[in-house]
């Protein structure tokens, strides 16, 4: 176990600042044994003392970025309602500190992380990517976070572990809006050599900001070449298995919703077309643009398709 509760800790445990950030390698050997932070003394500073972010051209598109204003009240968070105002108007409920994963199943050792350790375990990267929903809409959005296959590497995955399911944080009491109908909590789920892919974000911020809570906070994971769902929000649990994971909008609708949804503008949805989308925050009058394959991602991660039939395999 990485980490105790806040209310076990006493102050003299407390690694002092300076010995905590002082390099990289300090805050792997940290993470790996040292005595952990209190949860409640870094609530309000574990993203400032991280906010040195590195950029990396690869990482970045040119085209004109949806402002945050839209971006953190057009979403869907269904576990705070299902229109897409009602996350930035319910989602103060959540609870963000003290906050823990799990990483769980076929790992070396399973353990719980605090998230504050976690925002501090690399550098964090700003990464402006596009962002494109089933729903035929799409963002442009600048994220703040590192590759989730730093995490993984940390985790030491079995070999036979051929897969990552992500659960979400399920709290009623917090939650007061969510949606019926629906085998809560929140999961999903990609192959492992999708979640090593170095696009795949563990993500903690956006706009040089903490993630909104509407937005996923504390923690959610970005896959830039997928639709939106596959993104899961406010995880608290890691799981490695050799099976492939169930996944709630593949449970609920495996006709519109496949495991992979990779973006084929090839595929239409049942309902609608994906051909087209609408950019968000780009005018009064809707803009539309041309769908790319793999939302223009296709030299990173096409070939991890090879072979694949991507119209049975949506």
């Amino acid at each position: 176990m990485l980490i105790r509760k806040g209310g076990e800790i006493h102050s003299s445990e407390i690694t002092p600042r300076d010995a905590f950030l002082k390099n990289t390698e300090t805050r792997r050997s940290f993470l790996k044994g040292a005595a952990a932070v209190g949860v409640a003394a870094l609530s309000g500073r574990a993203w400032a003392d991280n906010k040195l972010k590195t950029v990396d051209s690869k990482y970045m598109v040119s085209e004109t970025q949806t402002t945050m204003q839209k971006a953190t009240t057009f979403n869907n968070f269904y576990e705070f309602g299902g229109d897409k105002s009602d996350p930035s108007h319910n989602a103060h409920t959540l609870q963000t500190r003290p906050w823990t994963i799990q990483l769980t199943g076929m790992v070396k050792k399973q353990q719980t992380v605090g998230i504050d350790d976690l925002m501090a375990y690399r550098p964090l990267e700003s990464r402006v990517y596009r962002h494109r929903c089933v729903e035929a809409w799409s963002m442009v959005i600048p994220w703040d976070g590192y590759s989730l296959s730093e995490l993984i590497n940390f985790a030491e995955p079995l070999p036979s572990a051929k897969y990552v399911q992500f659960i979400s944080n399920l709290n009623r009491k917090q939650m007061p809006e969510i949606l019926g109908g629906f085998d809560w909590p929140y999961s999903e789920g990609l192959r492992m050599d999708e979640a090593m892919n170095p696009l795949t974000l563990l993500c903690f911020g956006c706009y040089g900001e903490a993630l909104p809570n509407q937005n996923g906070a504390p923690v959610r994971v970005i896959t830039p070449w997928k639709y939106g769902f596959k993104g899961a929000k406010s995880i608290v649990q890691i799981k490695f298995t050799d099976k492939q994971p169930r996944t709630l909008w593949n449970d609920s609708a495996p006709n519109e919703y496949g495991f992979y949804a990779n973006v084929n503008p090839q595929v239409d949805h049942p309902r609608w077309s994906q051909a087209r989308e609408r950019r968000i925050d780009t005018g009064v009058f809707p803009h539309m643009v041309p769908t790319q394959m793999f939302n223009g991602y296709s030299d990173q991660v096409a070939s991890m398709y090879n072979g694949m039939d991507l119209r049975k395999n949506y």
